[in-house]
This record gives C-alpha cells, structure tokens and sequence, in this order.
C-alpha cells in the first residue's frame, strides 16, 4: 500500500498540461479585465464629447 501511495506521489505526468491551462486562465483573467477598464473609460470619454456638443437644430420649413 506505501508503495502505490509513494508512486502516486512521484508521478508528474500531466503537469505541464495543468501548469499551461493555469497560465491560459491567468491571462484570460488579465485580458478580461484590461478590455472592461478599458471599456469603462471609452464609455465616460464618449459621454463627455457628446455632453460638450450642441444640441442639434430644426432646420427651418421655408
């Protein structure tokens, strides 16, 4: 029984593979968040332009 427990200890098969999905979870996280602040900011910058433009006139029926 110590020896199948110390075998299962020693492997290291399918770490790399956990380690490289980890990594790929870890930049999602990173690019998700970069794009929302991102977008957060795009979104104030545009309400602010939009605030500071002249409301549009009705043309004039002649």
């Amino acid at each position: 029984m110590c020896h199948i427990i110390r075998k299962f200890l020693q492997d290291e098969s399918g770490t790399a593979f956990l380690e490289y999905g980890l990594l790929a979870a870890l930049v999602a996280v990173a690019i998700i968040t970069a794009v929302t602040t991102l977008g957060k900011r795009l979104s104030t910058t545009f309400d602010k332009v939009a605030a500071s433009l002249p409301a549009p006139t009705a043309p004039s029926i002649s």
